[in-house]
């Protein structure tokens, strides 16, 4: 007789594993990867390397001498996905140390304190880069300019797009939007006019969709969280832009900031979102509210990263009241 075991979510109903996923997105993260090599040269090479080694070796270190877990989890993957995550959120100058500060708080408080993979009730990449940006604000929205392929913590950097918008907003001046790349520009990441490209990320939407698509080919997620979000993002924004044109265009707002990087890859996490796709509908149009909420009225330019964060606490509610059907139940 076999013996049942009950193991801790993401419970996978396929074929594949925590392992195969994790690797599913880390190659869809590469398009992305390399258009921030392209525009960033050696800081993003730094940035990314310093983050993914830290990730792996804290949670290496919190397996084998803190938890003395017998199975390390290193081997699934899932701090490497980490690093990269938030590593797409820092900007391509951020000294070293802050990234290896970010590491220790993603893996050690975001994740392995809850008890590690499946246990954590919000997402460590967003964990370790929230506490960033409130421990060290002035490093973590120094933009560089893109093409500056040779300098790390001495590049030239500039207002990124969502903060002229941010401006504009507070003006009431729409001719400040002026300034802002046009759609096509923010969809190829060809804003390196002098401009702020934002964090590694966020450089090139269409590298980011590319991922999008060959997640949804290999069935490692669903189109419903970011499809839900994304929709709803546009359809206010343009709400707003038709009754103030200081309000960006509901395109920009969609391909500009960390949009596409938090609805595809992060918003998507198996642990922290909804289990059923009433759910995660649910879910994803209440992210793309607080983002709005917050990219206009907040005090941050961009808002996704909390949004997430907001609704990864609700994923146990909307677990609870949006239940499958039972099977012949009435």
């Amino acid at each position: 007789m076999s013996k049942l075991i009950v193991s801790l979510s993401p419970h996978i109903h396929a074929d594949g594993s925590v392992e195969s996923n994790m690797c599913g997105v880390i190659i869809a993260l590469l398009p992305a990867l390399l258009v921030s090599f392209l525009y960033f040269g050696i800081g993003a090479a730094v940035v990314c390397l310093t983050s993914v080694l830290s990730c792996v070796l804290f949670e290496w270190a919190i397996c084998r001498f803190i938890m003395k877990t017998p199975r390390n989890t290193v081997r699934d993957m899932s701090a490497v996905v980490t690093g990269l995550l938030l590593a797409f959120n820092l900007p391509s100058n951020i000294p070293v140390w802050i990234v290896i500060i970010g590491a220790l708080v993603a893996i050690g408080i975001g994740k392995m304190t809850f008890g590690g993979l499946g246990c954590n009730p919000f997402n460590p990449a967003l964990v370790g880069r929230c506490f960033l940006l409130v421990s060290f604000p002035a490093q973590m929205t120094s933009w560089p300019v893109p093409g500056q392929l040779f300098k790390y913590t001495d590049a030239t950097t500039a207002a990124t797009p969502l903060s002229l918008v941010k401006w504009a907003i507070k003006s009431n001046d729409p001719s400040v939007l002026e300034q802002v790349p046009d759609s096509m520009s923010l969809l190829l990441g060809n804003n390196s006019l002098g401009d702020g490209a934002g964090a590694l990320g966020e450089v090139c939407a269409l590298a980011l969709l590319v991922g999008f698509v060959y997640m949804l080919w290999r069935r490692i997620i669903t189109w419903h969280i970011p499809v839900s979000i994304v929709a709803t993002v546009f359809a206010v924004s343009g709400v707003l832009h038709l009754c103030n044109p200081a309000y960006p265009s509901p395109v920009g707002v969609v391909l500009s900031g960390g949009l596409l990087l938090g609805a595809i890859f992060m918003a998507t996490d198996y642990v922290t979102s909804p289990m059923t796709h009433r759910g995660q509908l649910v879910y994803g149009v209440a992210i793309g509210l607080l983002t709005i909420v917050i990219r206009n009225w907040g005090a941050y330019p961009e808002g996704m990263s909390f949004a997430i964060l907001i609704m990864n606490a609700f994923t146990p509610l909307i677990n609870m009241y949006m239940k499958p059907r039972r099977f012949a139940a009435k």
